[in-house]
């Protein structure tokens, strides 16, 4: 596994700990990077609560809670669907915080106004207003679909940082 995935997870993990949290991730383009990061430490299980893999549309909508409405308004890869993510990753967990990343890795899928490198995250805390939901959106840029999911592991391993 990529070692600054795994040095990033740590802190998230030791961090979360001190503070008693529990995490969960909702993963799409990424397909589960984020908490294979969190998982490769030993003892991550007291921190890490689970992981949500909703590569397709209906596994966001059945696993997630997310509406079909909010994708075909907004698309899959949207600040709309991101927030929604984070929530339903909070109300289907125990986590007192999640991340959401959803995003076009390539080197298909893109549309004008969503190229290929654009990646939407989304974090929320348990007990937090859900309009208080932070969410970012970035363009890595074609960089191969590899170092697109690597990018955005990173950036979602940092949100779930306190």
């Amino acid at each position: 596994m990529d070692p600054e995935l795994v040095a990033l997870a740590e802190q998230v993990l030791a961090e979360n700990r001190t503070l008693g949290r529990r995490v969960a991730t909702a993963e799409s383009c990424t397909g589960g990077m984020v908490a294979a990061a969190l998982t490769e430490i030993a003892g991550s299980s007291d921190v890490f609560e689970r992981g949500f893999v909703t590569y397709s549309n209906e596994a966001k909508m059945e696993m997630l809670g997310v509406s079909e409405d909010v994708i075909a308004t907004f698309g899959a890869v949207s600040v709309a669907t991101a927030w929604a993510m984070a929530l339903g990753a909070l109300m289907h967990s125990d986590a007192d915080v999640a991340v959401s990343i959803t995003g076009i890795a390539g080197p298909g899928g893109a549309t004008p106004n969503k190229p290929v490198g654009l990646v939407v995250f989304a974090r929320a805390k348990r007990g937090e207003n859900p309009e208080a939901v932070f969410a970012d959106t970035r363009e890595f840029g074609d960089l191969g679909r590899a170092e697109v999911r690597r990018q955005a592991a990173l950036v979602a391993l940092n949100l779930l940082r306190p």
